[in-house]
């Protein structure tokens, strides 16, 4: 069974800086919560673009995992998508979309993924769902603290063009 999860924020920040932040690969390492040991391993610099692999390792509930994701639509700055090809998901496509509004931008993500073992695995979807909630919160809160901490060290940057 598919699941769906969403979330959304908006940062008195032009569009163009909210994308290329999310467009760095190396600011996953980043935002992403320190107990999951998140790593990327492919060779640095990642330069993203349709058709791009990008691998991982992280660490859920203490089990290693390796993950592969292929940038599958690129859309800059307007969107792009990253679907796993190999990891603890059964399928796992994520969907980030910006926007230009009136106060900077909104962030929205979009994913949908099925839980490996299904229907037997759906019994951990509570769990789960639980988790990735806890994770994209945490995602949320740091993009926000590092791009206003830096759009506030920047001098005489503006903070909401597009």
């Amino acid at each position: 069974m598919d699941h769906l999860l969403e979330t959304a924020d908006e940062l008195p920040l032009s569009l163009q800086r909210v994308f290329a932040f999310f467009s760095d690969a190396t600011n996953l390492e980043r935002i992403t919560p320190s107990a999951l040991q998140f790593e990327i391993t492919s060779p640095q610099p990642i330069q993203i673009q349709r058709g791009t692999l990008i691998d991982y390792r992280l660490k859920l509930f203490d089990i290693p995992f390796a993950w592969r994701s292929e940038i599958t639509e690129w859309n800059p700055p307007h969107s792009f998508v990253d679907e796993q090809r190999r990891g603890p998901y059964a399928s796992w496509v994520h969907r980030h979309t910006f926007e230009a509004t009136a106060r900077g931008t909104r962030i929205l993500d979009q994913v949908t993924y099925r839980l490996p073992l299904s229907p037997l695995g759906d019994i951990a979807f509570p769990f789960v769902a639980w988790q990735l909630r806890q994770i994209f919160a945490f995602r949320q809160a740091v993009v926000r603290r590092i791009l206003l901490e830096e759009s506030e060290s920047a001098q005489g940057a503006p903070l909401a063009q597009s």
